[in-house]
């Protein structure tokens, strides 16, 4: 169905929080066990970088529950590593792809073309609990995102959109069982620390992309002493709680679609038929969508409704160089005619639950139903791309445990660089700009004029040489930094970026 789709495009986001204060890690012996390390694939996968043959896989065991962690119920986290081919790893990287809940363990293959920093650090890729190929939940294969256009406020429409919010929740939690409750950000740094005990470092780095700047400054929270250097890249606002975050989600999309990608449109109208002004592409747009509500449309990838071309839309606005396929696809839906084929794709949806359990039980969600319905009305006028969806709608009806997340500040952590664009749709550079407010000791770095997500191990050479300045030769800048965006491509220029190339390997590989 085509809101799967929807929902693998949403695994990209971020955020923040409150805890309570972190003991030190129960001695369970589970620190001395050992990862049996093994090549992750033989042969090589076709189109795999080269040295991709180098990335070994292993698991170790962690407690289900870190804070009853004798009861003698464990659950198991997938790695793997890169090494230097040369020489000793000078430093051991954590790397996080976002999400949350998003599997990592194809990471460490994107630096590969980045030697300075894969021939000198140990890069280790994570599947956090409840995803990838670690211990997973489930919402049962149930996802009511994208299942009614929440343009629609009438009473009918609204009943399946905030009912399917409440039995999102019961599904997820159902499904989940045990493991659903304990799927929360205190665990999963719990985990991580305890993997680097595993591997018998003192100390490691961090280097965690949207959602994964949410874990990194959870990390440096509990274990200030066991971080050293720590690059958030595309952060969330991860000083404050999850709904804050997902609150500025339309507005940095909106902002990305006017600025960017509408003008971007336009400027090939003689390819893409959509609009000679911004404008004039939004009003094909509105159209288009209309259109879509009278008559799905039959593609050979599968069937469009009005919010599979938003989120079709909406995907487009992570980088640059998806830029060309979304306006292709949108071409194609604004002129198409039915056709006889019809795709099903099939995703799992460990990502889904680990992102539910993620965000539900981390932060209180605050109000029900008749705010969620303000909540869409005024974001949805403002922000009409994406603003009427609400992706944190389930947990206004969570059975949330009793989590409490100590809050963030930075005080005590290691010197922090944060990597932002001034126009990232999924990580805002307003939530950004308050956590680096209320994280002490953070350096910014700012990427202007641009709105990619995902920017460091990429085509942006200043970004690039400030933060393995800062990985590699230890060198932590004086203060805050800047940096000029790479310029929007031409039609023909497509390539994967960061998080994207991470992505597309997972898939390959069926990981």
């Amino acid at each position: 169905m085509q809101r799967k789709k929807i929902a693998a495009a949403l695994a990209v986001v971020t955020a923040s929080s409150l805890l309570i204060a972190a003991p030190a890690q129960a001695d369970t012996g589970l620190a001395r066990q050992e990862i049996k390390w093994q090549r992750c694939f033989d042969p090589v996968p076709p189109g795999f970088p080269p040295g991709a043959e180098r990335l070994e896989c292993g698991q170790f065991t962690a407690p289900m529950d870190w804070h009853n962690p004798r009861n003698g119920k464990t659950i198991t986290i997938a790695v793997s590593r890169l090494k230097p081919t040369t020489g000793t790893a000078k430093t051991t990287v954590f790397t996080n792809p976002g999400g949350p809940g998003g599997a990592g363990r194809t990471m460490p293959l994107i630096y590969l073309d980045r030697p300075k920093l894969s021939e000198n650090a140990e890069i280790i890729g994570i599947d956090v609990r409840g995803t990838g190929a670690s211990s997973n939940v489930t919402c049962g294969l149930y996802d009511t995102l994208g299942s009614t256009d929440p343009r629609d406020r009438s009473k009918t429409n609204l009943d399946l959109i905030y009912g399917g919010m409440e039995l999102q929740a019961k599904f997820c939690q159902t499904k989940s069982g045990e493991l659903g409750r304990h799927i929360t950000t205190e665990q999963t740094v719990r985990d991580l620390d305890l993997l680097r005990q595993v591997l018998g470092r003192k100390k490691v780095d961090w280097l965690g992309y949207s959602g994964g700047s949410w874990m990194g400054a959870y990390y440096a929270t509990y274990f200030p002493k066991t971080l050293d250097k720590i690059v958030l890249d595309s952060n969330t606002q991860f000083t404050g709680p999850w709904q804050e975050v997902f609150g500025d989600f339309g507005m940095g999309v909106e902002r990305r679609f006017r600025v960017d990608f509408l003008p971007w449109v336009a400027k090939y109208d003689h390819i893409y038929h959509l609009g000679k002004t911004g404008e004039e592409v939004r009003q094909t747009y509105e159209r288009t969508r209309a259109k879509l509500a009278e008559q799905p449309v039959t593609l050979p990838d599968g069937t469009y409704y009005p919010v599979s071309l938003d989120f079709v839309l909406f995907q487009g606005q992570y980088s640059k160089y998806a830029f060309e396929t979304t306006a292709q696809k949108f071409a194609e839906l604004a002129g198409a005619v039915p056709a006889q084929l019809k795709a099903q794709a099939s995703y799992p949806d460990a990502l889904l639950g680990t992102r539910y359990g993620i965000l539900c039980n981390d932060t209180p969600f605050r109000g029900g139903r008749e705010f969620l319905e303000r909540d869409a009305a005024r974001d949805g006028a403002k922000w009409p791309l994406l603003g009427y969806y609400q992706i944190m709608g389930p947990c206004a009806y969570w059975d949330r445990p009793n989590v409490n997340l100590k809050r963030p500040t930075g005080i005590g952590v290691a010197p922090t660089l944060m990597v932002q664009s001034v126009r990232d749709a999924a990580t805002p550079i307003e939530g950004a700009r308050k956590a680096h407010a209320g994280f002490a000791g953070s350096r910014m770095l700012t990427v202007q004029d641009e709105g990619d997500h995902g920017i460091y191990g990429f085509d942006n050479k200043c970004v690039n040489d400030i933060v393995e300045r800062y990985l590699v030769d230890r060198v932590t800048p004086a203060g805050d930094l800047s940096c000029p965006g790479v310029p929007l491509p031409e039609p023909g220029q497509q390539q994967a970026g960061v998080l994207e190339q991470a992505r597309e390997l997972a898939v390959q590989l069926g990981w």
